[in-house]
């Protein structure tokens, strides 16, 4: 006998209600299998719980009426659309209802239909009704059952909440409904097998799997939706943790201790002309544990702009160069690795340590040298751009890895960094100078041990933040052109580099000869992403020797350009950038003993939520959150540079607690089961490689 086919695995396709060219609109949605459609939640509800009497409804307000049709029919209204209209009554008054476009619904509603109609009220020759969801409730007058939306069957009765999915071309979303509809219950049974403990539901007050499901699909009332959209969230998380934790248990696998007297580091530290604030002590002291042990370091180093993040990761290059191995540092870009190399050269050149540059930019002859002091160990410090990680690149002894700006670079460079190493795994500290909340932070990078940086040196000047509207743009300008005759430098940045049809905002490019012309007394320069190295490399040494003094960009600047001397900054279309972009930007001023300001032009006179925010909080760990509070997560990581999809149920503003206890549990059972072998961690195995059996993440860590 054959065994029933599997409803959560089988093809969309062969689902009720769907057949192969429907099932093909279904895979655009990323819905390919029985299992897909019932995960495939709606992401709002209309609710047409309340039934309201037609003769109290009022312009303006949303509604649900119950009543008869007593006429219908479709009429034109203008350059050929088509205007379906129908009059229903109830016991107190009647309305018109009107579906714009729509003019097939004539033959699917007909006269004496007893109707559901939801929609909001507007005023057209009287009150009218444009519905957005609506149920046949019985037919001719006749009464007995019901029909759901366009056709039968949907399963909603009077006074109902309809759920609102994710559609595409050629398939609404009242279609996903009904298919939906039409296989719940199956769909459901199936996903009987939960594969979370019932004892941790009840521990967290969540429903279990199916009944959670079943209630996103098909809910009673508004109350059940937040309780079953938790449980998905927490599953969600928990098992992202559990991927990060085994992944963070690979890391640890044979690694370095360093134990070497600290002679550098320690002459390092008395070199300084000034002394590390607390923050940065702390951090230090989490980093130097680490590097004590015999697993391999695997640390995140957060902080905001210029907390002093690379005085603490130099501690822990040299740390290992002390104990006789190579340390390296990799930047996102040539400007950024070059300004690290100058630090370098300025801060432990006394100390005698014989230090490489490799990027892009280093060609010819000179590459073949810095790639053999590598191979060969002379070179104990190598400074270098993503060029480090080329399968060509040998190191004789690799000790410790940092990774700047960790945003800049994915999960899979970040892998091969360290897999290319030979047998001892090296140390790794990864640095961001993009503030994130913790609870993004535990997401994206939930393998890494975190430090955080939150505290500024002493004497570090606030930025005087201002956001304007386009009526103070001249006088935004005067005020710069006042501060470059002060002899200051400034920046003028701009979203786009050149000028584009499809988007309203200045660019540099059209805009540098305009402000050339108006500062025609001071060297003007243009700096932006499609220039070559040599080229962008000559703008920003000018502007870092001060033989110019306005640079024209976009945000190319937005790392790697410290000039004290920059004391202004314009942003022009502040709307088109994020707040941590906005953050990172306002950083390359106030890095000296000038006071200095930043003022972002808005598209009107008032200022947006998100604008307002960044006038006002300086903190980039407290602008991270108003950012994360504003706009929800949204694509604050994209899945390059954690190793799994954005979040689809969780949200990090209304669920921490649930992913602090996830990333609890997820850790202790990785550390008492690493492979997930014992029986009552299968199910939990079986539900992370469905999960992400596809993906990059899952495979490297076996």
């Amino acid at each position: 006998m054959t065994p029933a086919r599997s409803l959560l695995q089988a093809p969309i396709q062969f689902l009720k209600g769907v057949g192969p060219r429907r099932a093909e609109r279904f895979a655009q949605l990323g819905v390919r299998t029985g299992r897909d459609l019932l995960f495939h939640l709606p992401y709002r509800y209309e609710d047409a719980t309340t039934v309201n009497a037609i003769a109290d409804i009022a312009v303006g307000s949303d509604v649900t009426v119950i009543g008869r049709v007593m006429a219908k029919g479709v009429l034109p209204v203008r350059s050929g659309l088509r205007v379906f209209r129908a009059v229903i009554r109830d016991e107190t008054g009647r309305i018109e209802c009107a579906w714009f476009g729509r003019p097939w619904l004539d033959r699917s509603i007909h006269s004496g239909d007893l109707l559901l109609v939801n929609g909001t009220v507007s005023f057209f020759h009287g009150l009218q009704l444009r519905p957005r969801e609506y149920t046949v409730l019985a037919r001719g007058g006749k009464g007995g059952g019901h029909a759901g939306g366009e056709r039968a069957g949907s399963g909603f009765p009077a006074g109902t909440i309809f759920p609102v999915y994710h559609a595409t071309q050629g398939l609404a979303h009242r279609e996903v409904r009904v298919v939906v509809q039409r296989n719940l219950k199956r769909l459901l049974d199936e996903a009987g097998n939960d594969p979370l403990p019932s004892s941790w539901l009840e521990s967290l007050t969540l429903p279990p799997l199916p009944e959670a499901l079943g209630t996103l699909h098909q809910p009673r009332s508004l109350a059940d939706i937040a309780p079953a959209q938790r449980r998905l969230a927490y599953e969600e998380l928990f098992f992202l943790q559990l991927l990060h934790a085994r992944a963070r248990l690979r890391a640890r696998s044979a690694g370095i201790s360093f134990r070497a007297a600290p002679r550098l580091t320690n002459g390092f530290l008395e070199s300084l002309p000034f002394r590390l604030t607390g923050a940065q002590r702390r951090a230090w002291e989490e980093i130097e544990a680490d590097m004590g042990r015999r697993t391999p370091m695997n640390r995140l180093l957060q902080g905001d702009v210029g907390c002093g993040k690379t005085v603490v990761a130099l501690l822990a290059l040299l740390k290992a160069v002390e104990a006789g191995y190579q340390a390296a540092i990799m930047a996102p870009t040539e400007l950024l690795a070059d300004q690290h190399l100058r630090t370098f050269e300025k801060l432990i050149g006394p100390l005698g340590v014989d230090f490489v540059l490799l990027a892009g930019a280093v060609t010819g002859k000179a590459r073949q040298r810095a790639m053999e002091s590598i191979a060969s160990g002379s070179a104990k410090l190598a400074v270098g751009t993503h060029a480090l990680i080329q399968e060509s690149v040998d190191f004789a002894s690799l000790g410790c890895v940092v990774i700047d700006e960790q945003h800049r670079f994915g999960v899979e460079q970040r892998l091969r960094l360290r897999e290319n190493t030979g047998a001892s795994t090296p140390d790794v500290l990864v640095m961001s100078a993009t503030p994130i909340p913790r609870s993004l932070a535990l997401v994206a990078y939930g393998d890494l041990d975190l430090s955080v940086i939150d505290e500024l040196p002493p004497g570090r000047r606030r930025v005087t933040t201002a956001v304007r509207g386009p009526i103070s743009r001249d006088a935004a300008f005067d005020f710069l052109g006042e501060k470059l005759a002060e002899g200051q430098q400034a920046y003028v940045v701009y979203p786009l580099i050149e000028e584009s049809e499809a988007l309203e905002a200045r660019a540099a490019t059209a805009m540098f000869e305009d402000l050339e012309a108006r500062y025609k007394d001071f060297s003007v320069r243009l700096l932006h992403g499609r220039m070559s190295s040599a080229e962008k490399d000559d703008a920003m040494r000018s502007f870092q020797a001060g033989d110019t003094q306005l640079l024209v960009c976009t945000t190319v600047i937005e790392v790697g350009i410290d000039v004290p001397n920059a004391t202004v900054m314009l942003i022009e279309d502040a709307e088109r950038f994020g707040l941590a972009q906005l953050h990172q930007l306002r950083g390359r001023v106030g890095r000296g003993a000038e006071r200095s300001y930043c003022i972002a032009f808005g598209a009107s006179a008032k200022p947006s939520e998100r604008l307002r925010a960044f006038a006002e909080i300086s903190n980039g760990f407290e602008l991270a959150e108003a950012d994360l509070r504003i706009r929800g997560q949204g694509d604050l990581f994209g899945k390059e540079q954690h190793g799994a999809a954005l979040l689809r149920f969780a949200d990090l503003c209304r669920d921490r607690d649930l992913l602090e206890d996830g990333r609890k549990r997820a850790r202790a059972i990785v550390a008492a089961d690493p492979e997930l072998s014992r029986p009552e961690h299968r199910k939990l195995r079986g539900e992370l490689e469905l999960r992400y059996a596809r993906r990059e993440a899952l495979s490297k860590i076996g």
